[in-house]
């Protein structure tokens, strides 16, 4: 099979099993696992933060970024289609007791003009307005980027109007390789960062969260009570090093074959509209009369695996484990779908 359903399926490689049966462990809730230690420190440094947390997963790293931002009471401001609303559970609500402003935003990305409109008047009628929250890439609008100068302009707004920014950056290394940003630049325009390691990177456990000092140190007692403390989870820790030092610029050949699959359905006659694609995801939208519950199974019987994102909707997202050879493969059977 052709696994085409996320990037999240990859297995870890023989060099990634090795750096991590070689990992040097401690108790990570005493702060004394020396591999998450060098980690936390290394990811931060990256995106020019101070420090950083290690998380089982990005739900957990946003979950904790929107309780340590805001009161009960609060109200989030995101995309209509962001990660932390969709896909986590109704963690806003349940974790934080907070309410959500959802801005109806082209492909998830939102503008500082879309922000200001719903930012909420001081009034005790309404909810505090506290946080912005944005994802780069944006999954449901098909890995869609950001470009700096408008998260300049949603930094500056949130400075003016007392509000926090959280990027929900699951697969910002793709942003950053799709648009070139210097890490450090970008990673100052936010007050806290989620970054995943279990996507594109191709770890198998994992996220950071990155911030102050002070908020991460907040961010560690949120996290215990969230029951994510862990243990001698080093071993997780080194495959996220791993990924970090050596699967980084090797996102630009996913994105190549992202383009590819665009491609190869832009000539099938059974696919109406093909999302513009940026990075790795690549969503197409199907002709009046076809499902993609029927064309998901058509491709499983080519041995190609897809999901839906609507009833006649499908994401592809290409990976590391994923060839030259299977991508070509599978163009050839996009092309003659019927």
């Amino acid at each position: 099979m052709i696994d085409l359903r996320s990037d999240t399926v990859t297995k870890p490689c023989k060099q990634m099993q090795t750096a991590m049966m070689n990992a040097e462990v401690g108790d990570d809730v005493f702060a004394e696992d020396p591999s998450i230690n060098a980690l936390q420190n290394k990811i931060a440094a990256h995106f020019g933060k101070e420090a950083a947390l290690f998380c089982p997963s990005g739900t957990m790293t946003n979950q904790i970024a929107i309780q340590v931002h805001t009161r009960p009471g609060d109200e989030v401001i995101c995309s209509r289609v962001a990660h932390v609303y969709l896909y986590e559970g109704g963690g806003i609500a349940k974790n934080s007791g907070c309410s959500v402003r959802l801005i109806d935003s082209p492909r998830g990305l939102i503008t500082a003009a879309d922000v200001l409109i719903n930012i909420n008047p001081n009034d005790s009628h309404f909810a505090n307005s506290s946080l912005v929250c944005v994802e780069d890439t944006c999954n449901k609008g098909g890995g869609s980027c950001y470009d700096l100068t408008s998260l300049k302009e949603i930094r500056k707004l949130c400075d003016d109007k007392g509000l926090m920014l959280h990027l929900d950056g699951a697969r910002v290394f793709n942003a950053l390789i799709a648009k070139g940003h210097d890490p450090v630049e970008y990673g100052n325009l936010f007050d806290s960062i989620s970054v995943c390691f279990s996507k594109g990177l191709g770890a198998p456990v994992g996220s950071a969260l990155l911030g102050s000092r002070d908020f991460i140190g907040r961010a560690h007692r949120a996290r215990k009570s969230f029951g994510g403390g862990m243990r001698q989870a080093g071993y997780l820790a080194a495959a996220a090093s791993y990924a970090l030092e050596n699967n980084v610029s090797r996102l630009a050949d996913d994105h190549e074959k992202a383009q590819k699959l665009a491609s190869a359905l832009n000539k099938c006659e059974i696919v109406e509209d093909v999302n513009e694609v940026e990075t790795n995801i690549v969503i197409f939208k199907l002709v009046a009369g076809r499902s993609a519950e029927s064309v998901i199974e058509s491709l499983k019987s080519k041995s190609i695996l897809a999901v839906a994102f609507g009833p006649d909707k499908i994401r592809l997202v290409t990976h590391l484990d994923v060839s030259d050879s299977e991508i070509e493969d599978c163009c050839g059977v996009l092309i003659n779908l019927k």
